[in-house]
């Protein structure tokens, strides 16, 4: 059984993968930056995992995860997606309270627990920040992502996820009108600082290129 801290550096270098469109290797550093730990402390949790087969990692090399680390990943990835819809399709949370109480209910070992969460919640594929939940068999959907710093100008994107699940950044954006599903039309952009003028509900706003690499689009 695997202790929390563990499945934190493990949880980390999924996500690692999941931010980059598929790149497999993390640096120490950067895990450590994550977790905001110090390089030495992830590198001590990185060679107890690799004595447990957990991760792939070679002294001053890149990190990954093996198959059996990233399957662990995987499912806590998963409570945690499903614990987050819960508190926000069941319990009335908001989409900004949801990712710190997720943080303490993700560690529950109880399979069957997990099961019939799902099954109460109906299946559900993504969570209340359009982030895939992994299936029960493991399988994680991952698709590279466009940000809405990338859109073209004149054009009407849907918002479908975020990038940032920091409560400073959702209650932000969620001041601006914008949420998962809307549409939003790109009006302006600004070559001084890559802001952006956009147009929400018949709305239009500005929001500032740090933003705007935040919001996932389709």
């Amino acid at each position: 059984m695997l202790s929390i801290t563990e499945e934190n550096y493990l949880k980390v270098l999924l996500h690692i993968a999941e931010d980059s469109n598929g790149q497999q290797e993390a640096g120490t550093n950067q895990i450590a930056s994550q977790l905001h730990v110090r390089p030495a402390t992830a590198t001590d949790m990185l060679k107890k995992l690799k004595e447990k087969g957990l991760v792939d990692y070679q002294k001053y090399g890149k990190i990954s995860l093996t198959d059996q680390g990233r399957a662990h990943a995987i499912a806590v990835v998963r409570k945690h997606r499903l614990w987050e819809t819960f508190l926000f399709d069941k319990l009335g949370f908001s989409w900004d309270e949801v990712h710190e109480v997720a943080e303490q209910l993700e560690h529950i070992k109880s399979e069957k627990l997990i099961e019939r969460l799902d099954k109460y919640l109906g299946c559900p594929q993504f969570d209340p920040h359009g982030d895939a939940i992994p299936s029960a068999k493991g399988v994680l959907v991952t698709e590279k992502r466009k940000t809405l710093a990338e859109a073209t100008l004149g054009s009407k994107k849907k918002v479908n996820a975020v990038k940032d699940n920091s409560p400073e950044f959702l209650q932000y954006v969620s001041q601006l009108g914008i949420a998962i599903g809307d549409p939003i039309l790109i009006k302006k952009r600004f070559a001084f600082d890559g802001s952006m003028e956009i147009e929400i509900d018949g709305k239009t706003t500005t929001i500032s290129q740090k933003v705007a690499e935040n919001i996932f689009i389709k």
